[in-house]
Formats: structure tokens, sequence, C-alpha cells
């Protein structure tokens, strides 16, 4: 973790603690307007300062949510990428002042690597309608410039430090209407899609369930239809009465291990005894499967699901706080081990969406 992390202050050690720290935080007046009243945002920020390395406190007062996206603030990314052992150095500075188009620059030194340049001139910000834009870029627009092109070079040379964070001062400058749009698919068709897909035993016994009008059944011998009913019980979800449990009735079914038990895909499963237990042993088996360094990244993502979809039914019978952390935890080991990949094949993209600058090394 990074060097930013002190242990002066508390840090919750389970996620019972973190919850209870996140609902005291949101009544709080020293936190944040934006996480006030809103403990699931705090326990989500929490845990997005976690991975990439700010202590609770400092990550509340360095992560913003922009327009439904998490976005650190500029100065913060500078500190943590100053931190890492692979940085040699960064350097700004603004050619042409006093000019009708000076250019913000910013040079990111990273060990065994060419040097990362960024530039973002005054022509850029007229051309991605921010010139002359009320606001910061009225009153500071060298900061503006500065802070544009830092963002831009800090991604491009540590990716796996910032996590796919841009700046919050970045992230301020998109209209609403410019969030990303679901990709096409275009890949060809494969005559085989048309073939249904054989039924999951789940799928079975729910229109068994549900269904309104006779259907014809198999006979089975006895001995089948046992192991397959004994199956059906274990797979298939809870009754709605206990799926509306509150995380209070939740952490009463701790002591019983056949609630957490964790299921590893090819091996026997561990009946982990507690919530807290079963956290604690999914979250480092997902974190020692996404840090398998030799194994292909592209190999470690798709282990990361199936450990996801074996331990499912378990998933579901947690508590919803719980859950968003979990996701969360999930969607940014996959984001870091995608940025890896694609900078082992090479594929980093060349020109900007927003017609921004480009990278130079």
């Amino acid at each position: 973790m990074s060097a930013l992390v002190t242990h002066k202050g508390f840090t919750p050690q389970t996620m019972t603690e973190a919850i209870e720290f996140s609902e005291r935080l949101a009544r709080s007046q020293m936190v944040p307007k934006n996480y006030q009243g809103k403990p699931e945002d705090i326990l989500v920020a929490v845990q997005w300062g976690y991975e990439i390395g700010l202590a609770p406190i400092q990550a509340l007062q360095n992560i913003s949510v922009i327009n439904g996206k998490p976005s650190v603030y500029g100065d913060a990314a500078l500190a943590l990428v100053q931190s890492s052992p692979l940085c040699e150095g960064v350097e700004e500075s603004i050619e042409g002042e006093g000019t009708q188009n000076p250019v913000a620059i910013c040079i990111v030194h990273r060990r065994g690597r060419k040097p990362v340049t960024c530039k973002f001139s005054v022509e850029d910000a007229k051309r991605a309608g921010l010139w002359g834009k009320s606001g910061p870029w009225t009153a500071y627009p060298k900061r503006m410039l500065q802070m544009r092109a830092r963002g831009f070079a800090l991604r491009d040379a540590f990716p796996d430090v910032l996590k796919g964070l841009i700046t919050v001062e970045e992230a301020e400058d998109y209209p609403e209407e410019a969030k990303p749009r679901p990709v096409k698919d275009i890949t060809p068709a494969n005559p085989l899609d048309a073939i249904a897909p054989p039924k999951m035993i789940e799928e079975i016994y729910e229109e068994e369930v549900t269904e309104s009008e006779p259907v014809e059944t198999i006979e089975l011998p006895a001995d089948v239809e046992v192991s397959v009913t004994e199956t059906v019980e274990a797979v298939v979800d809870t009754p709605q009465e206990e799926a509306q449990q509150t995380p209070a009735d939740d952490s009463s079914r701790e002591g019983d291990s056949s609630t957490w038990t964790l299921f590893i895909p090819g091996k026997d499963s561990i009946d982990t005894g507690s919530l807290d237990n079963w956290l604690i042993q999914y979250n480092d088996l997902a974190d020692k499967v996404a840090k398998a360094g030799r194994a292909a990244p592209r190999s470690r993502m798709t282990k990361l699901r199936e450990l996801r979809e074996a331990n499912d039914s378990v998933i579901k019978a947690l508590p919803n706080l719980v859950k968003v952390v979990l996701t969360q935890a999930y969607q940014t080991r996959l984001k870091h081990l995608g940025a890896i990949m694609r900078e082992e094949e090479g594929t980093t993209d060349s020109v900007r969406a927003d017609n921004g600058p480009q990278r130079q090394t």
C-alpha cells in the first residue's frame, strides 16, 4: 500500500467495524457535505481509498463522485504517484506565457520507461468548450490548464497507481450528456447461439413452482430423484422472508457455519463460521488470484469471475452495505488487471475521445 497511509488514526479492521464507522461519520459535520447522511457512499469511498492508498479520512477529503463516477483531486493524484517507488519525478511548466496560446506541460518519469509528456493548450481548451467557461476556467485559467495536463500524464504513466480514476478537475468539465454510451456489439452472429442452452436446476425448479398449466414430466429412478431434490434445495434462493432480513438479522446468523461457507472452484469448500471470517478469507483469496504474477491477466480475471460465481449464493445473503463493498472491490480488481493486460498487449489509445492532447513519449 502507498506510503500516504499512516496508522496513527482509526482504521476499520472488519466489515462490522466499517459499517458502524461509516454510519457514525455520516452523522458528523466534519466530513464533506456530499457525504453527510450517506453511510453507503462513505463506505465505498473508504474502500476506494484503501485500493489506491489513502487512509479513510484522506479518502473522504480527496475522492469525489462526479456524474456518478468516483474521481480524485489533482493534488492527491500527484501525491499518490510521487509516493510510488517507481516514480522518479514529475515536471510541470507553462510555455508561451503572455502569448495567445500558452501551453501547460507535464512530464512524468517512471523507472525503466521513457518519460511521458502531455500538453494542454488554450487551443485545446477552446476546442473542448472550456476556455472562458464560468468558474475556475475564468478565475484560474493557468491552474486549470496545468491540472488537465497533469491528469493526462499521471494516468498514462501510472494507471496501476490511480486504478482508472480521473481527476475531479477533469470530471467536473464533462457534461451529463457526455457519459460514455454503450458500445455496439458488431461481432458476427454465431449459428450455435440459436440453440437454446440447457436449463439449470434452479430454472427447472422455478418453472415447476410458478407454471400454472400442467407440464410433461420425466419419471426418474428413486435414488436419482432424491439427489436432484437435494441439489435444488441447496442452490435455490432463500425464501422472501429471509431475503428481506436487515443487516442485524444477518449478523445473528454468524454462528451458523453452514451459512458462511467459502466455495473455492476446483477445491473443497471451507466452513468459515462467521461473516467476518468469510469476508477476510474471501478477500484474501481474491487478492491472491489478482496478484498471481505468473498467470496471464486474462486468466486471473477469469478465475476471479469463477470465484465470485461459486460464492454467489453466499453473497446474496450478505447485508446490502457489504455487497456494495464486495462489488466495488471486484470491479476494481478487474479494472486493474484490464489495465495491465492492455499495457502488455500494447493497445494504449493514441487519440482521446474529447479530441484533447495526445500522449508523447
